[in-house]
């Protein structure tokens, strides 16, 4: 008598999306956003007061608006291109592995994609937070999340998390695919690397016995101490998109995008340094996002919109942003990759 096989289980997870961008959706989905204790990290009751009496209520209508911008046929772009990778990765594995796609923020929710896991009964899950850098914000909150729901399961499966992948080869050559042609057709005086931010306290915080604190020349290497050190991340990051597309160094700069509140956030800031570029003879600029791996709101109106007219304002001829990874067939071998090397010797009977 043959024993079915053990499937395994590979849980993709990416931040989410509003399920509409109608202004009662969008605002739920920045409550649930912004009161993750990993995102603001202040006391409850000061988050509490500053998410729902503040922040959601007056932020709303304006990012519901823009959400209007960014919605298409086929919907939120980073819900559906995730659908589509699932998809294409779940074909390319084959009938050994399920894969499930969750969003850590509203639908298809976490739970609901771990649930689809357990009803096909995996013999062990992988989970792959679809950020390149890690961040207690994202990957760590991902991990949080997984965590908090399996630990009411009667049986758990081995659980084993991906926590970054900005060094995997395939990653950079997707990015690397994107850019090519554009900088084939045109020929840029500038480079920017723009990359979500932080506040600095979470950096310190994660720091290793204080090595970001301490060092200021921490992340002009990429080394065993700041290897959770998402700014250093983020530079290594640009280091290696550069080399690979023989980018020098003085024709790229590393800066940081959408701040919240008052605190110090990591620096430079995007989007004051995109203003200073044309006086400095950068007219004609190529921004990546190699913080996101589907177009955003963050990306397609941020940095492709609001960063090109700020920059045509002060005196830029061309602004251009690469396209994010979204379903390009390389960034599923990527995924594919990562699943064959973190998979374990599950034995089938």
């Amino acid at each position: 008598m043959n024993t079915p096989k053990v499937k395994k289980g590979i849980l993709l997870v990416n931040l989410g999306t509003p399920d509409s961008p109608a202004t009662p959706d969008v605002r739920k989905y920045l409550r649930e956003f912004l009161m993750d204790k990993r995102v603001i990290d202040i006391p409850f009751i000061s988050r509490w007061m500053l998410v729902n009496l503040i922040i959601a209520p007056f932020r709303a209508p304006k990012s519901a608006k823009t959400y209007q911008e960014l919605w298409e046929d086929r919907g939120s772009p980073l819900m559906f291109y995730g659908t589509d990778v699932q998809a294409a990765l779940q074909q390319s594995l084959g009938e050994d592995y399920v894969v499930a796609l969750g969003m850590r923020y509203q639908n298809p929710s976490i739970q609901v994609a771990l649930e689809e896991l357990r009803k096909n009964d995996v013999g062990e899950i992988l989970v792959i937070p679809l950020f390149p850098q890690y961040a207690s914000a994202t990957t760590g909150s991902v991990a949080d999340k997984v965590m908090e729901i399996v630990k009411d399961w009667q049986v758990i499966p081995t659980i084993k998390f991906v926590e970054q992948f900005l060094e995997e080869e395939l990653f950079i050559a997707t990015i690397k695919e994107r850019a090519l042609p554009l900088m084939e057709q045109t020929d840029y005086d500038h480079f920017l690397f723009s990359y979500h931010g932080v506040p600095e306290r979470q950096i310190h915080k994660a720091s290793n016995g204080g090595y970001c604190k301490l060092n200021d020349k921490c992340c002009a290497t990429y080394n065993k101490k700041n290897k959770y050190c998402y700014r250093a991340q983020c530079y290594q990051t640009s280091r290696l998109i550069a080399a690979a597309l023989g980018i020098p160094e003085e024709k790229y700069t590393v800066a940081f995008q959408s701040r919240l509140g008052k605190d110090p956030w990591i620096q430079p800031y995007a989007d004051e340094l995109l203003k200073q570029l044309p006086a400095m003879g950068h007219k004609k600029v190529l921004a990546f996002s190699p913080s996101f791996i589907a177009d955003c709101l963050e990306t397609t109106i941020e940095v492709g919109d609001e960063f090109k007219e700020e920059f045509m304002e002060a005196g830029g001829e061309q602004w251009d942003l690469v396209e994010s990874l979204n379903n390009h067939p390389l960034w599923v071998e990527c995924l594919k990759q990562i699943v064959l090397k973190n998979q374990s010797d599950l034995v089938n009977a």
